[in-house]
Formats: structure tokens, C-alpha cells, sequence
């Protein structure tokens, strides 16, 4: 391609309203612009990037067995009712009513498509001799995102793959998902990726077991909880936290002592009236379990995971206790509530187990305990002990004796087993080979194909622009020729361009008339992995000048053969993402 013939409107200044640099060189560089709030165009340079990572998604989903379907991105919104997400998107699924026939039918544009093949395969699979099964789409979703920001990384329009698998037991779910895993790690990584699977939540969409592949980003959105010395990594909802060491000997234990705290009911407020710590104090919230109240307590300094009370007390539905509930079981104006006499189950983090002379609050308006103890004053069964809240950094690793930090990274692929779910809400059913009938077992896989573009841009750039992987640059060579009114010049750029194209090299020429200071920004900021200078000194030599985008220095290639031997270098470049 001729730069003077397609659409490269690159940018010096960094854009208004671009807060992170992936938004900011994507508009810089040309590949996308903005139409609205959460929707953008792909530009020329944008969309081959683009088609380029969805080429390797649907390269190794066909490798690993899946088979490509295409289904509607507007969809009944009785599927959704179906199975209750109507309720669990709330206002991020896409609503409307279109008039048919006099009739005014609710619809929703899919923000994934589980209902949808879910349906499909209802119709068609019947037996046990169908299955296993895995079929994926790449396909536009939409969500009403009603925060959109950082460039394609948060949008209510984006290009997803989604793969289903369907089987017949457990094991083969467990087969396939590790299929799906393994064709993700392939995927990254022939992208140039740096990712993490990370141990996650299931969400929204259900199920019982999900990784989330994570690019480790200073400005991601999301959390990893990371062990450099075991490899151990979740996200922030699901990490575990590993036991810290028992109470300290020779600690002995103070009497439990009732303070007036007036007019405070915060960790912060009441650890500056009593001059202590955070972590010298225990938070106690009152949560309904299925309508069932009971008390989670935590160190002041930590966060409760709702999640992993959820699963720990074995409720469907888990969420704080209305101020009523709270007054009801403790007694007490909300902010004042403790361990000490509640009536109530208590689930205590495991590192209370190495705490004493705790400040509890004490049930009573403007009161709070110092001196509590654990055994004395309050004793939840063992039983009630568990992992409760979100890890911290620097918190013990929960796999070996290490430590673990915190780091923000961008979700890029997420694979989840899910169960029956959405078979039996929504009648998938096959007859095994007695001739009994089952819910079909299923498992559901996402990536995030924009996202795969703004997270290798995010981690992969300098000063000057993008630095491309050969496997996702729009073009992998750029020609420059330094004066393009010089005839010798363009004729020695065209014949190479010419040349280079015939070798099946994406070859972009940089034919505008422009000062070679122009160009090498341009160059630089588009990314292209590696650029060839015509023109200047090193042409009357028979040379071409010759530079990776990765690497400060130049070097210079004979003209003579120069087409095979870019083309041998070019080919080289790309095994490193096959």
C-alpha cells in the first residue's frame, strides 16, 4: 500500500480526553477515531491490526477443534428472561422494542451470546453420539457502558470471540476447557503478549470454575493478586489469602475494657480517637445469607470478599443486612457492631487467629472494647473460621512461603466452566446411551479481540510510538524514501516495494512528499517493525538503510538482492509468533 493512497491521519499532539497510552497512540497513530462516547472507527492501520489478532484467535480455535459459527447480534429478550439475566445485566444490557405487525417486541443486542447457542444446540443436539462439541463465533457485543473510557479498552461496541463447548460428563468439560486454555495461551502469546491465567470469578454469567488471562498494565482496571516466587495468581475476587503465624507468645491478654468512643463509628475515626492502628481493630458487618443474618469480622485494615463469604457459608445469595437488620442483631446504631454477645453465626477471618487485645466495637451507641480476646471474650466454632476477605499486598501466598503483590492488568481472555446452567433453563438435553436424558454439561470462553490490540500497545511502546510484535503490525515493513522528487530514488523505492510484495511482505511505501524527519516520526509512532531508508548517501553506495523499531541503531543492506534478503529477515521475525 501507498501511504498517498489510503487514510494515516497521524497526530502530533496527544488528543484531549486520552488518559492512558494505548487511547492516547491509537488516536495518535491513526487506527481508530472516535464517533462517540464508547464507539469508535478502525482507520486503515486499526483495522488490519485488528483483523490480524482475529486471525490468530480463529487460527487456533480451529486448531483446537472448535467450530465457527455466526450468530445475530439482536436477539429476543425472552431468551434472557429465560434464564434471569434481564435482572443480573441490569442497565448494561441493551434494551428496545421494535413494531412488528401492530406488535411491539422486546428485543436486546447481545452482550454475549450464552442464551443464544444454548437455543441453537437445544435444537439440534440430541444424543450422546453429537457430543462433545465446541462452537465459537467472532462476533460484535454491546453494552451499555455507561462509564467508557480508555480508548477500545472500555466501549459499549467491541468485537468478541465466544466459544461454547458442550459435552456429556464432567471429565469431558474438563477436556475441553483445557483445550480452550491451552488454545488461549497460544493465542497470547503468538500476539507478543506478556499474560497471566489467573485463578478468577465466574461472575455474572455463572458457573463454578474461571480463569481470566491478564496483561499486567500500570493502567489496567483490574487487580491481580501475583506470586513471583511460585507463579501463584488470581484476581482480586477470588486470591486466596494464605494463614499468617499464630499469636504471639508472651503476649498476654489485657481486660476487656469498655470506651466511650462518641460520634465516631469509622476504623479510621475510631483509631485516631483511641490513638492504635487499623489492624489492632476488628471490623464486624452483619450480612443477610439467604435471608438469614450473621456476622463477618475482619481485621480494620482488610476488606470482606462477599464472594468468598458466599462460598464459604454455602448461601446463593449473599448482601449486607439493612440498617433495620443491623440495629435488630446488635442493638446498636449501624457502626458500632461487635463480636462480643452477638446471638448471631460468626465468620471470622483466619487472621484473627493470630491477633489479641483487639478494639471490637460494643454493641452499644458510642462504645467500643479494647483488651478483646478470642477463646475469652467471644469463641466462633472452628468451624466458622475461614478465608474472608480480598488479599493485600504483601500478604503470605497461600501456595508456598513467599509473598504476594498486588498489580493492575487488563483482562484480555476469560474461559469459565459453567455447568447446567443455561442447558437447563433453556432445555439443551441429550439421551445417553441408555436412553436416559441429561442436561448437556457446558463451558463458555471469551477474548476480548480490541482489547488484545490496546493491551500489547499499552505494554509495548517508548517515547515515539507503538512498538509492534511482527504478528499484529498493519504493515511489517515501511519503505521511506528520503526524496521522493528524485527520480533514481522512487524508482529504486518502487522496484523494492514491487519486489517486496511479490515475496508476500506487507509492505506500506511512504510516498508522500514530506521531510525525512517527518517520515521517521510517522514511522516510529505507526509502529512498523522494521523500516528501509532509499535514498541519500548509503543509495549512491548501493546501499539501503535498514532499522527494527526495537533497536536504537541503524544498518545497511546491499540493494543488490535486498527484497529476498528483507524478505528472509522478515520471515525470521515472524516464526517467533507461530
Amino acid at each position: 500500500m501507498r501511504w498517498s493512497q489510503t487514510l494515516i491521519p497521524t497526530m502530533k499532539e496527544s488528543p484531549e480526553g486520552a488518559e492512558i497510552p494505548s487511547h492516547v497512540l491509537m488516536l495518535r497513530a491513526g487506527l481508530i477515531h472516535q464517533v462517540m462516547a464508547g464507539a469508535y472507527n478502525y482507520l486503515p492501520l486499526g483495522l488490519r491490526a485488528l483483523k490480524k489478532a482475529e486471525r490468530i484467535v480463529r487460527e487456533e480455535m480451529d486448531r483446537a477443534g472448535a467450530i465457527e459459527v455466526l450468530m445475530p447480534a439482536i436477539t429476543p429478550l425472552s431468551l434472557w428472561e429465560r434464564t434471569g439475566r434481564v435482572t443480573a445485566f441490569g442497565n448494561v444490557l441493551i434494551q428496545f422494542k421494535v413494531s412488528r405487525a401492530g406488535k411491539h417486541v422486546p428485543m436486546a443486542l447481545g452482550p454475549t451470546h450464552e442464551e443464544v447457542v444454548t437455543d441453537l444446540v437445544s435444537r439440534f443436539v440430541s444424543s450422546y453420539r453429537q457430543l462433545p462439541i465446541t462452537l465459537y463465533q467472532i462476533q460484535t457485543k454491546f453494552r451499555n457502558e455507561e462509564r467508557p473510557r480508555f480508548g477500545v479498552l472500555r466501549t459499549s461496541e467491541f468485537l468478541m470471540k465466544d466459544a461454547y463447548s458442550f459435552d456429556a460428563s464432567v471429565e469431558g468439560l474438563s477436556a475441553s476447557y483445557q483445550k480452550m486454555y491451552d488454545a488461549y495461551c497460544r493465542v497470547f502469546s503468538r500476539a507478543g503478549l506478556a499474560y497471566l491465567a489467573v485463578e478468577a470469578e465466574s461472575g455474572p454469567i455463572g458457573g463454578d470454575a474461571s480463569h481470566e488471562f491478564m496483561v499486567l498494565a500500570d493502567n489496567g482496571e483490574d487487580v491481580v493478586v501475583h506470586c513471583a516466587s511460585c507463579g501463584y495468581a488470581a484476581n482480586l475476587e477470588r486470591a486466596e489469602t494464605g494463614k499468617r503465624g499464630g499469636r504471639k507468645s508472651g503476649e498476654a491478654a489485657q481486660a476487656l475494657t469498655l470506651v466511650d468512643t462518641p460520634q465516631v463509628g469509622s476504623i479510621e475515626q475510631v483509631s485516631k480517637l483511641l490513638h492504635c492502628k487499623p489492624e489492632q481493630m476488628v471490623k464486624t458487618l452483619i450480612y443477610l445469607a439467604d435471608g438469614q443474618p450473621l456476622a463477618v469480622l475482619v481485621r480494620g485494615d482488610h476488606d470482606v470478599n462477599e464472594n468468598k463469604v458466599r462460598r464459604a457459608v454455602g448461601a446463593k445469595q449473599l448482601e449486607l443486612a439493612p440498617v433495620d437488620v443491623i440495629e435488630k442483631v446488635t442493638k446498636a446504631p449501624v457502626g458500632f457492631a461487635g463480636p462480643v454477645g452477638l446471638s448471631v453465626p460468626l465468620w471470622a477471618d483466619h487472621d484473627l487467629a493470630a491477633m489479641a487485645n483487639m478494639i471490637v466495637g460494643a454493641n452499644q451507641a458510642d462504645k467500643h472494647y479494647t483488651g478483646c480476646n478470642l477463646g475469652r471474650d467471644f469463641a466462633p466454632a472452628v468451624e466458622h473460621f475461614a478465608d474472608v476477605r480480598n488479599a493485600a499486598d504483601g500478604d503470605p501466598c497461600p501456595r508456598c512461603s513467599g509473598k504476594v503483590d498486588l498489580r493492575h492488568a487488563i483482562e484480555v481472555g476469560h474461559v469459565f466452566k459453567l455447568g447446567t446452567k443455561y442447558s437447563t433453563a433453556l432445555g439443551a438435553k441429550f439421551l445417553d446411551d441408555k436412553e436416559q436424558q441429561h442436561d448437556v454439561i457446558m463451558g463458555c470462553y471469551g477474548i476480548g479481540v480490541n482489547r488484545i490490540l490496546a493491551a500489547l500497545i499499552e505494554t509495548s511502546h517508548d517515547e515515539n510510538g507503538i512498538r509492534w510484535p511482527m504478528s499484529l503490525a498493519p504493515y511489517e515493513v515501511i519503505l521511506s524514501p528520503l526524496n521522493v522528487a528524485q527520480e533514481d530514488v522512487m524508482q529504486a523505492a518502487t522496484k523494492l516495494y514491487d519486489e517486496l510484495l511479490a515475496e508476500g511482505i506487507d509492505v506500506l511505501l511512504d510516498d508522500r512528499d514530506q521531510r525525512p524527519g517527518v517520515k521517521f516520526k510517522d514511522a516510529d509512532l505507526i509502529g512498523i517493525p522494521l523500516r528501509v531508508v532509499v535514498g541519500g548517501r548509503s543509495l549512491k553506495d548501493g546501499n539501503l538503510e535498514i532499522k527494527w523499531r526495537h533497536e536504537g541503531q541503524a544498518s545497511h543492506l546491499p540493494l543488490a538482492g535486498a527484497a529476498r534478503k528483507i524478505a528472509e529477515m522478515v520471515t525470521a521475525e515472524r516464526k517467533k509468533y507461530v
